[in-house]
């Protein structure tokens, strides 16, 4: 019987010190004040475009109406994970074979101004090759494709949501890095092949000491011992391709910094970090959108939302409803709507198959805003 005891005091003695390991790295935090506003538009304005039994990841809106979306990687899906609406269908997208078979963990994706659709696939946090994959929209055929090294997309990384500028020639992209902890901004050269990592360790991408209170669940796990809290995850560049606008999750910041300082592979790391602009306190968020106005559309994740910043960094909600359970990507379509995913995050995350089917149906909807956005961001 000794030999058991001394196990068992063994078994606590480890469990002791793995909760000293993974608190003070991935546990605590506070709850975030609600910055919401009475909402601009009515909940009726909030139309669904397509249920789904699937739980969403992100959404890409063309300029001629065609809408694709991402089946959510954390749901662990079997079959396509790529897919365009027709006719109020999902439909893989460009067709069974590549939707199901090229990726890995695809989640982020928008469309450029060259009618190209661009996805972004984590690759397993790194550990299976994050890459880029361009489909031209005209044809469906894949134009481009990119492997990240390892000393860009590295280990433990989580490469996200990705923006790219009006020329099409350098793409941003948010490490959110949740498990490694070293959020940073990407950029790709898409002439020259090449990427790099801007901004690691710089306030402004990583997490704050933030706990999300989700209506269905409060975003803590193992008793409190791990804390969602990811880093740089929303991101979008404006019309005219001059600045890059970003936000971590859980940060009480909206940031921009010129693209000018970001397109050199060589630039200083003190020379971005000193061009970092604070645009205005936003609320704990994912996904971003900008319009013509540069007023910047944030997905909150704790009210059900959206809301919009101005560029004097005012915040008013746009909309928000019980039925949004995460609002997640957002993007702006030719007909006038901004379309967000609603992922549904605590009804997935670290969730049984059973409970992720019990949960559905999983829902992407859209509403029209009084301010013309820009085509496919």
């Amino acid at each position: 019987m000794v030999w058991i005891r001394n196990s068992a005091l063994a078994m606590i003695a480890v469990i002791a010190l793995v909760a000293l390991m993974l608190y003070p790295r991935f546990g605590g935090g506070e709850p975030y004040p609600d910055l919401s506003t009475a909402p601009l538009f009515e909940e009726e304005a909030l139309e669904t475009v397509l249920a789904y039994p699937e739980p969403f990841g992100n959404v890409a809106a063309s300029e001629d109406g065609r809408i694709f979306f991402t089946v959510h990687p954390e749901s662990g899906p079997v079959g396509p994970v790529l897919y365009e609406v027709k006719d109020g269908e999902a439909v893989p997208y460009p067709n069974e074979e590549v939707s199901r078979h090229r990726f890995v963990t695809a989640l982020g994706l928008t469309i450029d101004q060259q009618n190209r659709l661009w996805v972004i696939d984590h690759g397993n946090h790194g550990f299976a090759g994050a890459s880029l994959t361009a489909f031209d929209l005209a044809t469906g055929s894949v134009i481009h494709e990119y492997t990240f090294s390892k000393d860009v997309g590295e280990w433990a990384s989580f490469l996200n949501d990705l923006t790219v500028s009006p020329d099409g020639k350098h793409i941003y992209i948010a490490d959110v890095s949740f498990f490694g902890k070293n959020p940073a901004l990407v950029v790709y050269d898409v002439e020259r092949g090449e990427a790099w990592r801007v901004l690691e360790d710089h306030p402004s991408v990583l997490a704050q000491d933030w706990i999300i209170e989700n209506p269905i669940k409060t975003m803590t796990f193992f008793g409190g011992l791990i804390a969602l809290k990811p880093g740089i995850d929303g991101i979008v560049v404006d019309a005219d391709g001059a600045y890059v606008y970003y936000g971590a999750m859980t940060h009480d910041g909206l940031f921009r910094v010129p693209t000018s300082v970001l397109q050199t592979p060589n630039v200083a790391q003190a020379v971005v970090a000193q061009a970092v602009e604070r645009v205005g306190d936003k609320p704990l968020s994912d996904g971003l959108s900008i319009d013509v106005e540069d007023n910047i559309y944030i997905t909150d994740v704790e009210h059900g939302g959206v809301a919009r910043m101005n560029p004097d960094g005012k915040l008013e909600t746009l909309i928000k409803s019980d039925r949004v359970r995460w609002a997640d990507g957002i993007s702006y379509g030719g007909d006038g709507f901004y379309y967000f995913t609603d992922s549904a995050i605590p009804d997935q995350m670290l969730q049984s198959r059973s409970h992720i089917e019990a949960a559905a149906p999983y829902y992407l909807y859209r509403f029209k805003a009084d301010v013309v956005g820009i085509p496919g961001r």
